[in-house]
């Protein structure tokens, strides 16, 4: 084990200190991979999704019956009117006596034995179709998530800067009940007292504020995730315990490569792309198929005078067609594909570039809120020592009331930069995650 890891592992450790209270308040404590689950069954925003998975789907199997025969039947009546018969100058007509009622039953059945590969790049296509929309569905799973995950963290951020403000309020109180007696005594002036009442009041605002973006954050996961918004929700305070993975960023950059969903769809494109400019080509290439058929007509009327009688026969055979017109007309139909072979290539190189500096930008932060967060606690440390330290000197009258002010000022504004720290590095990890296709 390295190092930086141990030393991750002993920053985790510390910070449980200060989420561990999370529990204290009444509600459901769920945990990250709980919310997943419940968001991947409940959340309305992956319902179109899973919808475009089934109508691409049923799209493959709209293209299979291509492979199957046309069945073609027909039947009609009709009635014949008497035939007239002129000499070929147009002189000398007479009446022919015709078979009034007709009647024609057809049935035909014809398959397609080649085509020159439109059909079998047609079911390809359709299945390429459906591996796009399940990464469709994929995508719009990971985006719901890291919302949640966002949701998530900031509802831990706001309760524990709720309690936070709590002790500083308890704090303020007693200070502002200590230089309140002072001042019964005529030690302090009465713009001392003044000024801590504003500072108390304004610490109830913000106080009253965060406790209005809590009920908005809880709102949105329990609509999210399908559940009662009489329901409060808990952050699990263990994962600031668990152990945090610290890969090299080369790690993530092959991470994002395998499993990008936005990368698998522009891969995908590709494919898509060639097997249409095979559908294309196929134009150019003649189509044979085989047919086979019955027919029962009436009257006969190929014979003079006509007969009266029913004529059913049938046939079989095999036919082979090519447009010609092809020849020049698929000509920019097939410069086309190719430029559209290209530009999905190019844009398919371009995600990955862009996805390559993503994974390098969010990995740094990673790391630096590491740092940040090292650094906050030692803030918190020195903050606190310098309010008992101006604490004890007011108390011995030795500093003035704008010192104390300063000194709760700089303590409340380190407590709260240490919170921010403490989930900043939970939500880069799970931002990394997130970039790479593995949340």
């Amino acid at each position: 084990m390295s190092k930086f890891t141990l030393f991750i592992m002993a920053c985790c450790t510390s910070l449980c200190s200060v989420g561990v209270h999370a529990q204290e308040v009444s509600g459901r404590v769920i945990s990250i991979n709980e919310m997943f689950s419940l968001a991947d069954q409940n959340s309305k925003s992956l319902r179109p999704s899973v919808t475009g998975v089934n109508e691409a789907r049923e799209g493959v199997k709209v293209a299979r019956n291509a492979r199957l025969p046309e069945i073609e039947a027909s039947l009609s009546f009709s009635y014949l009117g008497d035939a007239c018969i002129i000499d070929r100058d147009l002189s000398g007509g007479m009446n022919a006596p015709m078979p009034h009622f007709g009647n024609n039953f057809a049935i035909e059945a014809t398959q397609a034995i080649y085509a020159g590969g439109a059909i079998s790049s047609g079911i390809e296509l359709a299945k390429l179709q459906e591996e796009i929309a399940k990464l469709d569905l994929e995508n719009s799973r990971d985006k719901v998530r890291f919302m949640l995950v966002g949701y998530y963290l900031d509802l831990f951020k706001q309760k524990n800067m709720l309690r936070v403000y709590r002790r500083n309020i308890e704090q303020t109180k007693q200070v502002l009940r200590d230089i309140r007696a002072k001042g019964s005594e005529g030690i302090v002036l009465k713009n001392d007292i003044t000024r801590y009442e504003l500072l108390l009041a304004n610490l109830e605002l913000t106080h009253t504020q965060i406790q209005n973006s809590i009920t908005i954050l809880n709102n949105n996961l329990t609509t999210t995730l399908g559940l009662s918004n009489t329901i409060t929700l808990e952050p699990d305070t263990t994962i600031l315990a668990a152990t945090l993975p610290v890969e090299d960023k080369e790690n993530w950059t092959n991470a994002a490569f395998a499993h990008s969903p936005s990368l698998k769809q522009l891969s995908l494109a590709v494919q898509m792309s060639r097997y249409q400019d095979k559908i294309v080509k196929s134009e150019r290439l003649p189509k044979i198929g085989l047919f086979a058929g019955n027919k029962f007509d009436g009257p006969i009327v190929i014979e003079v005078p006509p007969i009266n009688k029913n004529l059913n026969y049938w046939y079989v055979g095999v036919g082979v067609k090519y447009n010609i017109a092809s020849l020049y007309k698929t000509n920019k139909s097939i410069n086309r594909s190719k430029f559209t072979i290209q530009r999905t290539m190019e844009q398919y190189d371009d995600a990955r570039e862009q996805t390559e500096l993503a994974v390098k930008a969010e990995h740094i932060k990673y790391l630096e809120s590491y740092v940040e967060l090292t650094t906050q606690q030692k803030s918190v440390e020195l903050a606190n020592q310098n309010y008992s330290v101006v604490s004890n000197r007011y108390k011995n009258d030795m500093a003035l009331i704008t010192d104390m002010l300063d000194a709760s000022n700089s303590k409340l504004s380190a407590e709260l930069l240490l919170v921010n720290a403490q989930i900043n590095t939970v939500f880069n990890y799970y931002k990394l995650l997130y970039i790479s296709g593995t949340l």
